[in-house]
């Protein structure tokens, strides 16, 4: 019965969560159990690490600021030099990759000026040059993972990023609040609305408006891949002509196995790549052959390109915006 169930809370709610007053409640009757029996599993699933919280999915850089870095460390100072970045709160993924640049990392901020201000001090703290590369266009971000093996139908759009909005006071505690996850308690979002000082039918109404704007990608369970079996993943990252890559980003973005797929800017001489690409997958191989196919469908034999496979998990939390 538990692994059933947790199959189902793992596999079905990573999105259409029920944004209602009692949603664990919601859940167990979907379900058949009891609510605390729903809240029990949530709270095992999140002890054992398969799941980092339940919860929003904020998309990049629509609240806040946020920008992927890269850095080129001696492989002897790389454990070092990650636990200094790692010590920056705004910074929720930080990787090893197969690379001379080989440290990758997340650095999300309030605004702007703050992201620019935190990516100058993780600099000094490293003691390395730090590369930029902030998010151009979008055209899939999710990382919701199947784990029955079927594909959700996704609809591909191209999103510029543009400034984010300013945010009153209350949407900046609620943010707050959010990006910790949803308490596992009867009524979160009324506990919620006390912490802000608003009504729960603010919380819930505000959380909604987000969803259709689509400043929360997804609201639901967020899953940790590795704990659940997606133990290989890799960035694939090509030179694609300025006037071709709109088309290809959509192209790539609506192949099953695509992750995530955006376009970042060339930062030259040293890194000539504009388009990004994450494919997830159990093991090398697999991700080795779902790289090759896509590349012989799409045309992309002749584009320059690379496959820079992640080697070890530094730190792999929810962004902080606030």
């Amino acid at each position: 019965m538990d692994d059933t169930l947790d199959f189902h809370l793992l596999n079905d709610f990573q999105r259409d969560f029920p944004l209602c007053p009692a949603p664990f409640a919601e859940l167990a009757s979907r379900l058949g159990v009891a609510e605390k029996v729903v809240l029990g599993r949530l709270d095992n699933l999140r002890r054992e690490g398969k799941i980092s919280r339940v919860g929003a999915v904020f998309a990049p850089k629509r609240i806040g600021a946020s920008t992927l870095a890269a850095m080129a460390v001696p492989p002897e100072k790389l454990a070092a030099v990650a636990a200094a970045v790692n010590r920056f709160p705004e910074v929720n993924h930080n990787y090893e990759r197969e690379h001379r640049y080989n440290l990758w990392f997340v650095v999300t901020a309030a605004s702007e000026g703050r992201l620019q201000a935190t990516l100058g001090a993780i600099e000094q703290a490293a003691g390395y040059r730090l590369m930029p590369l902030p998010l151009l266009e979008e055209f899939h971000i999710d990382l919701g993972f199947s784990l029955g093996g079927d594909r959700r139908k996704r609809e591909v759009a191209v999103v510029p990023v543009t400034p984010a909005q300013p945010i009153g006071e209350i949407e900046r505690r609620l943010i707050s609040v959010l990006q910790e996850g949803l308490p596992m308690f009867i009524r979160p979002f009324q506990l919620i609305a006390s912490r802000i000082g608003c009504s729960e039918s603010d919380v819930l109404g505000r959380i909604r408006s987000w969803l259709e704007e689509g400043a929360i990608k997804r609201f639901g369970v967020v899953v940790r891949h590795h704990e659940l079996g997606f133990r290989a993943n890799a960035m694939l990252v090509h030179d694609i002509p300025d006037d071709w890559v709109n088309a290809l980003g959509r192209a790539l973005a609506d192949e099953p196995a695509v992750t995530l797929c955006y376009r970042r800017p060339r930062c030259l001489p040293d890194w000539p790549y504009n388009l990004f690409c994450m494919i997830h997958g159990k093991a090398r191989d697999e991700v080795e052959a779902v790289i090759a196919g896509l590349r012989q469908r799409h045309g992309l034999d002749d584009c320059a390109h690379e496959i820079l496979f992640s080697l070890t998990r530094f730190k792999q939390n929810g962004a902080r915006y606030a």
